[in-house]
């Protein structure tokens, strides 16, 4: 039942980033700011850290093509950004504390980094009609801003259950 509970997790998180756009920002698309949550990168930085690595990119790869299939029109491109991104932030985080001041500020990097890979892939192929200026000002300001909010509410309880986790699984 143990070896449930992380995959549970994994699962509701990434379900949860497309009912908390549908529930809790309905009222905020009539803006012209784009928020985004990144639930399931917070979830892929914290169990890099306070987990292992392996599992972690094991995720990443997991749920990269889970949202490529579900959510964009083209496939790949966050098969490719989550294990990648997860794996040099998990490098950085070997030479840096893992206190969770650091992890959270290093998160935001990393869904920073994330938000302007898939501009920059949307460009390329031809699907992004923004410009970098009203990229950074009309969708990456605010999704940082959001995930900020959702890295200082869950970071404390993710860090907790990861680590109760790994406790377990090394008792096994």
């Amino acid at each position: 039942m143990r070896k449930l509970i992380l995959p549970l997790i994994a699962g509701f998180i990434f379900i949860s980033e497309s009912l908390f756009v549908n529930i809790f920002l309905g009222d905020l698309l009539i803006s012209k700011n784009i928020f985004v949550p990144h639930f399931i990168m917070i979830f892929l930085m914290f169990l890099a850290v306070y987990g292992t690595r392996r599992t972690a990119l094991v995720y990443a790869l997991i749920l990269g093509i889970m949202f490529d299939v579900v959510y964009t029109e083209v496939l790949g491109i966050y098969l490719f950004a989550f294990p990648v991104i997860t794996f040099l932030f998990s490098s950085f985080m070997k030479v840096l504390q893992n206190n969770i001041l650091i992890v959270s500020i290093m998160t935001l990097l990393s869904i920073a980094i994330l938000e302007v890979t898939i501009f920059q892939m949307n460009l390329i192929i031809g699907v992004a009609s923004m410009s970098y200026h009203e990229f950074a000002t009309v969708r990456l300001l605010p999704t940082l801003a959001l995930n900020a909010a959702a890295v200082v509410i869950f970071s404390y309880p993710l860090k907790k259950q990861i680590e109760k986790l790994q406790l377990e699984g090394l008792r096994d």
